[in-house]
């Protein structure tokens, strides 16, 4: 069984006198390199752990009927396993025409353990007779953190587009290559990786994340010495 007692110990939110560790609920290292440098372009010293390094957290649930539900269950879920602050996110498309859909259930849209061909299948079936006037769509990524104090802090990212009649470009997984981009009117699969980073839903999201983080972090600190 592994041992908590390191993550375990009071944590420095400012990180003056010792690096802060903050907990992103995925195994994903790319992701994790990614948070952590963007924390550092704000001269904040973050470091960035994943759940590699906290094995008895197992697989995490999304129970949730909102992007902004599962991200906040996953964080907590980590956070109080965990003692340290968690860090969660959950995205997806959403389809105006669908009412929202797919949502939340974006990654089993056409049923559980759906490959990115079928779930792009259905959509396009479900999208069938939909002019493109009305297939207007977005990305959207919700952030949640969550302290051992109980202090949140949320941050949202929006991808606006269209859904497209066919799959286009090689590019990118999921719903890329029938997502069209509204400014250069690209799928994200036809974008190079730089583009598609830059205009995402998930580094507009990272972006507020981390610019609203500092103050986040004073505000908590003020209140301590009160």
């Amino acid at each position: 069984m592994a041992n908590f007692a390191r993550q375990k110990r009071p944590n420095n939110f400012s990180g003056r006198e010792e690096r802060m560790e903050l907990i992103l609920a995925t195994r994903n290292q790319g992701k994790i390199r990614e948070l952590e440098r963007m924390f550092r372009a704000l001269a904040f010293d973050v470091r960035i752990l994943g759940l590699d390094d906290f094995p008895e957290v197992g697989s995490l649930s999304e129970p949730g009927r909102t992007f902004f539900e599962n991200a906040l269950h996953k964080a907590s879920t980590v956070c109080r396993l965990t003692g340290q602050p968690a860090l969660a996110d959950d995205s997806g498309l959403e389809v105006d025409a669908l009412a929202g859909a797919p949502g939340v259930y974006s990654a089993r849209y056409s049923k559980e353990g759906a490959s990115d061909v079928e779930n792009n299948r259905k959509l396009l079936q479900d999208l069938a007779n939909t002019p493109r006037e009305h297939r207007t769509a977005r990305f959207r990524c919700q952030l949640v953190a969550c302290l051992p104090g109980g202090e949140t802090l949320s941050a949202e990212g929006t991808w606006e587009g269209w859904i497209g009649f066919e799959s286009k470009g090689d590019n990118g997984f999921g719903y890329d290559p029938l997502f069209i981009d509204r400014q250069t009117g690209l799928t994200a699969a036809q974008m190079p990786a730089e583009e598609k980073n830059s205009k995402s839903h998930r580094a507009k999201a990272l972006k507020r994340f981390v610019r609203a983080w500092p103050e986040f972090v004073r505000k908590l600190e003020k209140g301590k010495d009160l």
